[in-house]
């Protein structure tokens, strides 16, 4: 008995579980009646069998231990019923199972396996929650990655499409080979001016300045896209940022700039073209000199003028104009170039009161030599406002360059007059309005610019008040001489040119005799 009750209260450890049924076999034997209890043949396998297959006893058992580091597995039977029940009863452990049976032979297709552990199942889970994480994230990245590719290809072509069209007007001459951090905005426009290419920069030259510029501030929204002023290497730079929708504008401008030679004081100074990739977008940049006062257009509704002042920003207008319409023949010559487009916002007021002429999305290059007219491939026409009657009743003559000149005579002759109307005489002066504001609404349709220009040929006001000024009325002439139904009647650039001169200089005369 005390033998039994010491068997009952140790557990069953798997490197002594044969030794244990050995004890309990020779004990039995020796010290103890055999159980009346029936016996079945059960299935013997292991090293407690000797050479039999066979085994009488109570109950039949199988069993799965761990011993040093292997799995022991065993067939038999228990011929003492305590036995049977302490081994039976006692639970799965990790390092044993036993499993019981009563039967003929019931052993003979019994299988077990140890419970798996529990940092096993923790390991299996930990494992499992881990990939059900881990699947999305890896999904995501690669449709990232994928997108990445794409939108690179994308912008890869773009680029493409650019050098090809720069290749096109060749741009690619008279490379600067100096450094371009080591040099002034200045010191390369000279170079590029002496070298003869074009009026900006030489083109690999203006990728890189176009990829070092900073922009600060918005100073302007349209509906082309938006002006920026930026910085490069501490200078102020202007920065137009073409809508996509408003590519061909930019292709020509940049076209316009890149071949031609246009250098000159009355012509938004160029410096620089690209197409650049900023905020995973494509952008069209057009970079220029910086104008801090803005728009001709901006600058009137602020401010007034004295008659001086209105003579110098109108001179310096018709310069810029005369420049443009004008072929210069040579090594350093231009051909001749229509704007399409003059108005007051397309113009820029320095800080020494002059303009220049900005916008030549439009313009309309003509080759003497080979009386070739260039009108590029942009479908968009001028503002309605400024139109010339023989734009808004389709009766232009759209193979002559002459035609392209004449309406833009029409402009100029719209923007003085929003000038004089600025300019303090007698100490009166009108509030800016645009040209017909009293006639139209404040965005024209097309119709409606037609009907007042062409049907009812109407012009502009002259207030009464010019009159008793000699400089308004002069220039009051000069208007009206741009305002002829018929196109071959009005003024050239030239002649306006010539004849505000003659004004400014009496002007100056008259201060004299003063």
């Amino acid at each position: 008995p005390d033998f039994f009750s010491c068997i009952r209260k140790r557990r069953f450890r798997s490197s002594h579980f044969l030794i244990n049924i050995l004890l309990f076999e020779s004990f039995a034997a020796e010290e103890m009646k055999p159980l009346s209890k029936d016996e079945h043949e059960c299935v013997c396998e292991g090293s407690g069998c000797a050479v039999e297959s066979r085994c009488l006893g109570h109950q039949c058992f199988t069993s799965l231990t761990v011993n040093a580091g292997s799995l022991l597995y065993q067939k038999g039977c228990f011929k003492i019923y305590e036995q049977s029940t302490l081994t039976c009863k006692t639970p799965p452990t990790r390092d044993q199972i036993v499993e019981c049976c009563q039967g003929h032979l019931c052993n003979m297709n019994s299988t077990v396996e140890l419970p798996v552990k529990a940092d096993e199942l923790s390991s299996h889970s930990v494992t499992t929650l881990a990939a059900v994480i881990a699947a999305p994230i890896v999904v995501l990245v690669v449709l990232s990655v994928i997108a990445i590719l794409v939108f690179r290809r994308i912008h890869h072509n773009q680029m493409e499409r650019l050098t090809s069209r720069d290749a096109e007007y060749g741009t690619i001459d008279g490379l600067i080979a100096s450094n371009v951090g080591e040099s002034t905005l200045a010191d390369l426009l000279d170079h590029s001016c002496t070298s003869g290419s074009g009026s900006g920069l030489p083109f690999l030259v203006q990728r890189t300045v176009a990829r070092q510029i900073t922009l600060n501030e918005c100073v302007g929204k349209g509906r082309y896209g938006e002006v920026w002023r930026g910085q490069w290497q501490g200078e102020n730079v202007a920065v137009k940022i073409f809508s996509s929708r408003d590519e061909k504008s930019w292709f020509r401008e940049t076209e316009i700039y890149n071949t031609v030679l246009l250098r000159h004081e009355n012509i938004l100074g160029f410096i620089a073209s690209d197409m650049t990739s900023r905020n995973s977008s494509t952008q069209l940049w057009l970079i220029t000199h910086f104008h801090e006062m803005g728009s001709l257009y901006d600058y009137l509704q602020l401010s007034t003028l004295d008659a001086p002042g209105c003579l110098r920003m109108a001179l310096s207008i018709a310069s810029g104009l005369a420049h443009l319409h004008v072929e210069i023949f040579g090594t350093q010559g231009k051909p001749a170039i229509a704007h399409r487009d003059l108005k007051s916002k397309n113009i820029l007021v320095k800080k020494n009161g002059q303009c220049c002429i900005a916008d030549l999305g439009l313009a309309v290059m003509h080759f003497q030599d080979t009386n070739e007219l260039d009108v590029g491939n942009n479908p968009k026409v001028g503002t309605k406002r400024y139109m010339a009657p023989e734009v808004l009743d389709d009766s232009i003559q759209m193979e002559c360059f002459e035609s392209y000149k004449r309406v833009d005579i029409w402009a100029l002759g719209l923007v003085l007059w929003e000038i004089a109307r600025r300019t303090v005489s007698n100490g009166i002066v009108e509030d800016y309005k645009p040209p017909f504001h009293d006639l139209v609404p404040s965005d024209p349709s097309f119709e409606d610019m037609k009907k007042v220009v062409c049907v009812d040929q109407q012009r502009p006001i002259i207030p009464n008040r010019w009159f008793s000024d000699p400089t308004l009325t002069s220039m009051a002439k000069l208007m009206k001489e741009c305002w002829y139904q018929n196109p071959s009647a009005r003024l050239t650039a030239l002649r306006i040119k010539k004849t505000l001169t003659k004004i400014d200089n009496s002007l100056d005369k008259i201060k004299t005799d003063i």
